[in-house]
């Protein structure tokens, strides 16, 4: 029942989406509600979400609890689907969080791979899933390998302060790495619900809960880069 009632909702979310001029939509971790409805990426959880996106034409970002091939927890994986319905890429989240009394390495697999680009026809993406964004490395090596616009699904969970690291950390990986950083919330009552947009300088574009838009223009991530031309001034040989 969750699973149908889930997916309900997406659809809705997506036919919304459409009806604005959305080219891309993301939905927040826990998209697929519970680890113990796991399914390969070919079971009808991500067969159902592939339909939407091609049915109304628009890109999909959302996650889903991978089946483990090796008989244990499942991934939490982020999947990407084009205006067709195909499959353009998937990342299963590798940092897990284990902190404030929530053991997630309990429910879930840690991936053993970054993400790697992910080309659209607006933009190259890179997905980072929740506590990822607190590893600044995985935002770097996107950058690094061409990615202009950095995704992070989250379920990212309330407490003190909590909504304003949140806040704080996407506006630096978008200012340290020139470019734009979405973090997409789960609006749930753990969960601080409050998503953000941030353009290459560091500049707020959207924030709130509900259906965000904002327009990407990467005319912006080529004018950052000239003017603060970090990555020329990078400097790997004392890095490692």
């Amino acid at each position: 029942m969750t699973f149908k009632l889930g997916l309900a909702q997406a659809t809705e979310q997506v036919e919304l989406a459409a009806a604005a001029g959305v080219d891309l939509l993301v939905f927040p971790e826990d998209f697929m509600p519970s680890p113990e409805q796991a399914e390969p990426l070919d079971g009808p959880f991500v067969h159902a979400a592939r339909e939407a996106a091609h049915a109304n034409g628009i890109w999909m970002v959302f996650t889903t609890f991978e089946t483990n091939p090796a008989g244990g927890p499942p991934f939490n994986t982020a999947v990407v689907v084009d205006d067709a319905g195909e499959v353009r890429g998937t990342y299963r989240k590798c940092h897990l969080y284990d902190a404030h009394g929530v053991l997630e390495s309990d429910r879930s697999t840690p991936g053993d791979e970054l993400c790697r680009p992910i080309r659209t026809p607006f933009c190259t993406l890179g997905i980072g899933i929740c506590y990822d964004l607190r590893f600044p490395e995985v935002a770097r090596r996107l950058a690094i390998a061409g990615c202009d616009v950095l995704l992070f699904p989250a379920a990212w969970h309330d407490g003190p302060r909590k909504i304003e690291h949140w806040r704080t950390l996407l506006a630096a990986r978008a200012i340290e790495n020139e470019c734009f950083v979405t973090g997409v919330c789960h609006a749930g009552e753990r969960y601080v619900g409050q998503s953000f947009a941030f353009g290459p300088l560091g500049e707020e574009l959207a924030s709130g809960s509900g259906l965000l838009t904002c327009d990407v223009d990467l005319t912006a991530v080529a004018s950052a880069r000239d003017a603060m031309p970090v990555f020329d001034h990078r400097r790997p040989e004392l890095y490692a």
